[in-house]
């Protein structure tokens, strides 16, 4: 039986921590200007990510690739300048972090003091423990990401669930621990099993927070932009639409042109 919900005024990385411990799910969405932050803060999510999947959402490239740590600050500054109860986790960009730590530690660090961010979150396990290690030594929160990790779309192939072999479970597993000893205060699983995930969320003490990694763990993330209905394009398993505002936002664009070519808008209480 899980603990009375504690009101926390503000999410830290000791507050998801806690979360886990007292059996309270965590509530995560991304967001990447002020007024999307401002609503999501506001109705109380745990946690703001400014994902890389601005590049996607934001710039409408095909992968998470292009977009930059200068354009990862401007998104991840908007985000910050809004909230007053949320964490705000902000991914480090493909080409900020890989094969070098010192690279790591100062992408890290730009983002911390540029953007106002509580923490960074970076893909992969054991390739990109020395950075991970280097990071924390500075005092910066680190987020895990394991299973399907976007930046590597290319090594795999696909997009396709991870982690059902064998073989990459166990290496999956590892790759849990291995992040949890080295001090990261939470874990991103995507799309891997359902039974796996909670396999891992039982066996380490972080917060597991999932998207389309079943409901045995201690949290779940959308893509805001995707659970409002916004994009119609993408229909994964995982995702579930709160609303339709891809369909809601046409109408009332159609409504407005048709107005103004009516001369229906602005009428005389619309005028001064």
């Amino acid at each position: 039986m899980s603990a009375a919900k504690k009101d926390y005024k503000r999410i830290t990385t000791k507050s998801v921590v806690e979360m886990k411990k007292n059996g309270e799910k965590i509530a995560m969405l991304t967001a990447y200007d002020y007024t999307m932050a401002k609503i999501i803060d506001n109705a109380g999510v745990d946690i703001i990510l400014v994902g890389d999947s601005a590049s996607n959402v934001m710039a409408g490239h095909e992968t998470t690739l292009p977009i930059t740590l200068d354009q990862m600050i401007y998104h991840a500054s908007s985000v910050v300048r809004a909230i007053h109860r949320s964490l705000v986790v902000v991914d480090l960009p493909f080409g900020s972090y890989q094969g070098n730590s010192k690279n790591a530690l100062d992408s890290s660090i730009r983002i911390m003091k540029e953007s106002g961010g509580h923490a960074v979150k970076l893909e992969g396990g054991s390739e990109i423990s020395e950075s991970i290690t280097r990071i924390l030594t500075a005092g910066i929160p680190v987020m895990g990401h394991l299973g399907l990790t976007p930046q590597s779309i290319y090594k795999f192939g696909t997009y396709t669930v991870r982690a059902k072999e064998e073989e990459e479970a166990e290496k999956l597993m590892e790759d849990a621990l291995l992040l949890e000893k080295l001090g990261c205060f939470a874990l991103v699983l995507e799309k891997v099993p359902a039974k796996l995930a909670q396999k891992i969320t039982e066996n380490i003490s972080i917060p597991v927070i999932g998207i389309g990694a079943g409901n045995g763990v201690d949290g779940q993330v959308l893509v805001t932009h995707d659970m409002l209905g916004m994009t119609h394009e993408f229909h994964p398993r995982f995702l579930r639409r709160y609303m339709d505002l891809y369909t809601e936002m046409t109408k009332a664009f159609e409504n407005y042109i048709a107005d103004v070519k009516s001369r229906d808008f602005p009428n005389d209480e619309e005028q001064y």
